[in-house]
């Protein structure tokens, strides 16, 4: 290489045959070159290697490459963010886009000029025969008035924000449950005074609260129920006590009584005396089981299961009138009975509730030479109340609370004999089939005894 780059730099003293005459200062200048020379070859042929993580051996590698300073942390992503998020960027559109919720905006008249896809999926109409309609076109015809006055008072500056809940018809006529959060946007002013918000799905959860409060409403009802019940049942429980502190103690007393007379005239050998004190006995006897037969029944009355189904009322009551014209043919008494009353009930139930409040009037008519009771219904308001009313000896309504208490007797049991239970019981299958009864009377004027079978 020495030889070359001396040919290169004096081709006079490469080539061959005798050297030339020179002088001193060409000699030097000759020698430099050549130096020169070695120096640039050297430098052209070194290169350095690719780093391969250990230097070759007997050299020690020697970086070139500056020292570069690292970029501030979340400089480059602050200035990408800044630039993605420009108006019109495709990354900004992407964003709102893949929100679920229903993202809106609307121009000074209300109308709608932005709406994300979410939109589409929620209601079923497309965005573009959306956008320029208001927001609350699409509402539940009941809602639209409240929506319009809540996104009024936004516009007008009236309200700050709003957070209503309304109900949204679908395209296919669905009625979904929605929130609808809205707001002024933040760059109109009073003169654009747009609005933006979000409509959000809350069907399941509306569902949810909707379940709940029926099956409260449906828990408060049965604690009602129940509470009636006890409370009659405690009612019951009085009127138990009182007739065997009295009504059934009396004719005890009475057994009692006529038994020991009867067995000291039976020593004196009185036979006619001691017949009739038999003849008492028996009937003390059979009043007591009149009673015991009473209680039993009203007790079931508490714990049968009603059995409800449509009959025609006036079809019972004709039955049970031909039932006291054939037990007491020589009495003349016109019942008249409204044709085409139905209702849906506990047919056994009503017999007996029939039952007792027509022989009740018909007991109370005894004494009429012209009697006369009659069933109908009327119409109170909007419910249909039923009516049966005598021209008998009624009653004074100051004692009209008493009426419906068992063995509470407003007549002397002597002129009008009876357990004194049948009013309660007609109370209690009233109560059963959620129904109230109540009592109009004047005292030899009659009575009208009006109830309800529920709805």
């Amino acid at each position: 290489m020495a030889s070359l780059t001396l040919a290169a730099v004096c081709p006079a003293i490469a080539a061959p045959g005798p050297l030339p005459a020179v002088t001193h200062a060409v000699a030097i200048e000759l020698v430099l070159a050549l130096v020169l020379g070695l120096i640039i070859g050297y430098l052209l042929a070194y290169r350095p290697r690719p780093h391969s993580g250990t230097a070759p051996e007997g050299l020690t590698r020697v970086s070139t490459e500056l020292p570069v300073s690292p970029p501030a942390p979340g400089a480059l992503s602050a200035v990408a963010a800044e630039a993605a998020l420009e108006p019109g960027c495709d990354v900004y559109q992407d964003m709102l886009e893949s929100v679920g919720e229903v993202i809106f905006r609307t121009d000074e008249l209300g109308r709608l000029i932005y709406l994300n896809g979410a939109w589409h999926k929620l209601s079923g109409h497309t965005v573009q025969s959306s956008l320029g309609k208001p927001m609350f076109e699409f509402l539940h015809p009941d809602d639209r008035v409240r929506a319009r006055q809540l996104f009024q008072d936004l516009t007008t500056g009236a309200s700050d924000d709003c957070e209503c809940e309304f109900r949204l018809r679908t395209r296919s006529g669905e009625i979904r449950w929605v929130e609808v959060t809205a707001r002024r946007a933040r760059d109109a002013g009073l003169a654009e005074a747009a609005l933006t918000g979000t409509v959000d799905d809350i069907s399941a959860r509306k569902v949810s609260e909707l379940t709940l409060r029926n099956l409260n409403q449906e828990l408060e009802a049965r604690v009602r129920l129940r509470t009636a019940e006890l409370e009659t049942s405690n009612r019951e429980l009085e009127a138990f006590s009182y007739s065997v502190s009295h009504d059934l103690r009396a004719p005890l007393r009475a057994i009692d009584g006529f038994a020991r007379i009867l067995e000291e005239e039976l020593k004196e050998g009185d036979q006619a005396q001691a017949s009739a004190h038999l003849a008492r006995i028996r009937k003390a006897t059979a009043r007591m089981a009149q009673l015991i037969d009473a209680l039993i029944n009203l007790a079931l009355l508490t714990r049968q299961p009603l059995q409800k189904e449509t009959f025609d009322l006036s079809r019972v009551a004709s039955q049970i009138a031909d039932e006291l014209h054939a037990e007491e043919p020589d009495r003349k008494v016109s019942i008249e009975i409204t044709q085409g009353l139905t209702v849906t009930a506990d047919q056994a139930l009503i017999y007996a509730m029939l039952d007792n409040l027509l022989r009740n009037a018909w007991k109370f008519t005894a004494e009429r030479e012209h009697a006369r009771i009659a069933l109908k219904a009327e119409r109170i308001g909007e419910r249909r109340v039923f009516c049966i009313e005598d021209n008998g000896s009624g009653f004074d309504m100051e004692h009209a609370g008493n009426l419906f208490r068992a063995f509470y007797r407003l007549h002397n049991s002597d002129s009008y004999p009876g357990t004194g239970i049948g009013l309660a019981t007609v109370q209690r299958i009233v109560h059963r089939h959620d129904g109230s009864i109540w009592a109009e009377s004047r005292s030899g004027e009659g009575a009208r005894f009006l109830f309800t079978l529920g709805q």
